[in-house]
């Protein structure tokens, strides 16, 4: 499994807010510039966040973007799924239609993987921003 850069560059925009006090507006020019994202792209990664109740979107010469829900509420979890989708280390975990032996489920490496598959989504679920925001305090601290 292989994250695309949209998601990468949206764990970079919700760790960025959960720096801010809760209820902050951010205009996407500033996150732009403050988070090296192409505007047009940050845009993008925006409308997804928004479908997915993460980030909520004002509009006018006051408008800007906001975090949804507390930091302490959103996971990586969240964001993988609202930008790429759950993730999916074999094209038969979901749908075993997809499965060209036709073994139904029977099959050693989709057992395997069912397991590994179920294990990263709980880990990825459990690592929330708030946690991942204190981390980053600490080791900006070190550096």
């Amino acid at each position: 499994m292989k994250l695309n850069q949209a998601t990468d560059y949206a764990f970079r925009i919700i760790l960025y807010f959960s720096t801010l006090p809760e209820g902050t507006k951010v205009s996407g020019t500033e996150l732009s510039q403050s988070q090296h994202i192409p505007k047009r792209f940050l845009l993008k990664i925006m409308r997804n966040l928004i479908a997915a109740g993460i980030i909520k979107s004002y509009r006018g010469v006051e408008g800007g973007f906001a975090l949804q829900r507390a930091s302490s509420e959103i996971t990586l979890f969240d964001i993988i799924a609202a930008v790429e989708g759950e993730p999916e280390l074999l094209r038969c975990l979901p749908n075993m239609e997809n499965c060209t032996r036709n073994c139904a489920g029977m099959c050693a490496v989709y057992d395997v993987f069912r397991e590994i598959q179920q294990e990263l989504i709980q880990q990825l679920q459990r690592i929330d921003f708030e946690s991942l925001e204190k981390q980053e305090h600490m080791t900006d601290r070190r550096v």
